[in-house]
């Protein structure tokens, strides 16, 4: 699975995307996790270099929606997460996320795009990292991440206290056994 609106670091099938960093490649491989049974494949976020141009810029207290590729595996849902990071992905607070039932709908119907608003005391920040993550419920125990870069305009808070992002089957963190 893969967020492609906001365009997340480096994808192929992104909307909107900036033009990439110089010496950086398009992923092609977007919808691969970034561990799988407790092993790195790639950083956290994926991608560490954040794009030379925002991905969107968004007002704290906005709806917005996230879209998804239509073709990745659901894994039987999972848990999702949506985060925000002011320090350039050091640490991520979450501003939404689905139990267990991440990208299918209260019928078992697929689902490739939410809608939520973001917090309204979200600070001012004109190079936020906003991010996707996601523990599938079914097969090999993996992770799943991308970044995109954007700007918030917010409150006058000078930071955003929400829950931690969870990371799990990741090195160093829990490995979670598949789930329903």
């Amino acid at each position: 699975m893969s967020m492609i609106s906001p365009c997340p670091r480096y994808n192929s099938n992104g909307i909107a995307c900036p033009a990439l960093p110089p010496g950086q490649a398009i992923d092609y491989n977007e919808s691969s996790p970034i561990a799988s049974g407790g092993v790195a494949l790639q950083p956290i976020c994926k991608y560490t270099t954040p794009w030379p141009t925002l991905s969107a810029s968004w007002v704290a207290g906005q709806s917005l929606t996230v879209v998804f590729d239509s073709y990745g595996s659901p894994h039987n849902g999972g848990h999702c997460e949506w985060s925000v990071s002011f320090d350039s992905g050091n640490t991520f607070a979450v501003v939404h996320r689905v139990l267990s039932h991440c990208f299918y709908d209260s019928n078992n119907n697929r689902v490739n795009n939410y809608t939520f608003a973001l917090p309204a005391d979200l600070p001012s920040s004109g190079s936020a990292v906003f991010s996707w993550s996601w523990i599938n419920a079914s097969g090999n125990r993996e992770f799943y991440m991308n970044c995109a870069d954007v700007s918030i305009t917010g409150s006058s808070s000078t930071s955003y206290t929400g829950p931690q992002m969870v990371i799990a089957n990741y090195p160093g963190y829990p490995m979670i056994p598949e789930f329903e």
